[in-house]
């Protein structure tokens, strides 16, 4: 029902504000500043670099010569359309979804969810911890991605704790049907596995079931366009009960956002109809079938795994202590972009070097290995694509 969810959105009068709008540590103001504390987040977000790289990250198919098919940007921008439509017509914060939506992924490595599980068995081998987005995204918008403040001085975006929640607990990858937030204000740092929690906030909710309702129905389009399901568009047609007609990710989206906003209430939670619930479960299963497990796309894994590990490699054997930066300069010649790029980014996070307009916090000591690959891995998780693929090149070229 229209507004049902309006005495429950993230406003002043919810018994829960002053908690969601809590940042780490103070943010700068003006006097002339007319943005909320979310609009805040929302433009801190989208002048970020980590989102701008976003547009030449691998969502589902990588590298396409069609420059229609969907990359991370787009998702991401899909999924604030999709949590706003909800947001607004059940009577939530808006601003709070949007915000949650376009920082939603920020943590993705380049070539997507198979690039992120390199980058998992090298944190697991090296670091004896795992890799996942949500819980990366979660510390790029805590401690590495800045922002230049009035005076020039470079800070981290210090988000408030609702955006912060909202991206780590978006797992798009769940199975219930009914979800509510959670009341527990928690250390979001002691989150352990993706989709431990429910979010804290009724947007967050929005966000994490739209994060879904987006990419099953726009994987299809995209398959469709690029030809992939050419020999299965029959069994498609009969699942989504087509007798004729073109199929595109507008009637799927349609039909999910109606039906979910039809049948949610404070009462029931964010829920679908069992009919809708069965569907959208029915097409994840063809995704997964006839896409995500395709023969078109295993080649390329193998090339993804190349890739990360030889450019994790070549900066790992480099450490040793205090001569660590010896040996980088000593590669320089050989690979200038990699050695300036990844020496330059590290400087801005360590106590090396001239921080007179850096105040951001200090992440790694140049003396424990484990700082040193971590940093390497957040390195490469920011990258992009193109970025890591021509860091590659450079190492095995001459």
């Amino acid at each position: 029902m229209k507004n049902s969810f309006y005495m429950l959105a993230a406003n002043p009068n919810n018994n829960k504000w002053e908690l969601m709008i809590k940042r780490e540590a103070p943010l700068y103001s003006r006097n002339n500043d007319l943005r909320s504390d979310f609009e805040r987040d929302f433009t801190r977000i989208i002048h970020s670099n980590a989102y701008r790289r976003l547009k030449h990250k691998t969502q589902v198919f990588f590298s396409p010569q069609n420059d229609h098919i969907c990359t991370r940007i787009e998702h991401v921008n899909h999924v604030e359309s999709i949590s706003y439509t909800i947001a607004h017509y059940l009577g939530l914060n808006e601003e709070l979804t949007k915000a949650i939506a376009v920082a939603h992924d920020l943590g993705h490595s380049p070539f997507g969810h198979k690039g992120e599980k390199v980058l998992n068995s090298i944190c697991e081998r090296d670091l004896g911890k795992s890799f996942w987005h949500e819980k990366n995204g979660l510390f790029f918008v805590d401690n590495v991605e800045l922002l230049e403040d009035s005076e020039g001085c470079k800070q981290n975006l210090n988000l408030t704790y609702a955006v912060r929640d909202g991206i780590i607990s978006h797992c798009g990858e769940i199975d219930e049907n009914v979800l509510r937030p959670r009341e527990e204000f928690i250390d979001l740092r002691t989150y352990e596995f993706p989709n431990q929690y429910a979010p804290f906030t009724w947007e967050g909710c929005i966000v994490k079931i739209s994060d879904k309702i987006s990419y099953i129905g726009r994987d299809i389009e995209d398959a469709v366009t690029l030809g992939i399901l050419d020999a299965h568009l029959d069994k498609l047609y009969d699942l989504l009960g087509y007798t004729s007609g073109t199929i595109n990710n507008t009637v799927i989206i349609n039909k999910l956002i109606y039906d979910l906003c039809s049948n949610s209430s404070p009462e029931k939670g964010l829920c679908f109809s069992d009919e809708a619930l069965e569907l959208m479960n029915k097409i994840k299963d063809f995704n997964y079938t006839y896409i995500y497990q395709s023969d078109i796309l295993k080649p390329s894994e193998k090339y993804f795994s190349v890739v990360i590990n030889q450019i994790y490699d070549v900066l790992k054997d480099c450490f040793d202590g205090e001569n660590t930066f010896d040996n980088l300069d000593n590669l320089r010649k050989f690979y200038p972009n990699l050695i300036n790029g990844f020496t330059e980014w590290f400087y801005n996070f360590s106590a090396i070097g001239d921080r007179t307009n850096l105040k951001n916090r200090i992440l790694f000591d140049i003396h424990n290995p484990n700082d040193f690959y971590f940093a390497i891995v957040l390195y490469i998780s920011g990258m992009t694509d193109k970025f890591a693929m021509d860091m590659f090149n450079e190492i095995i070229g001459y």
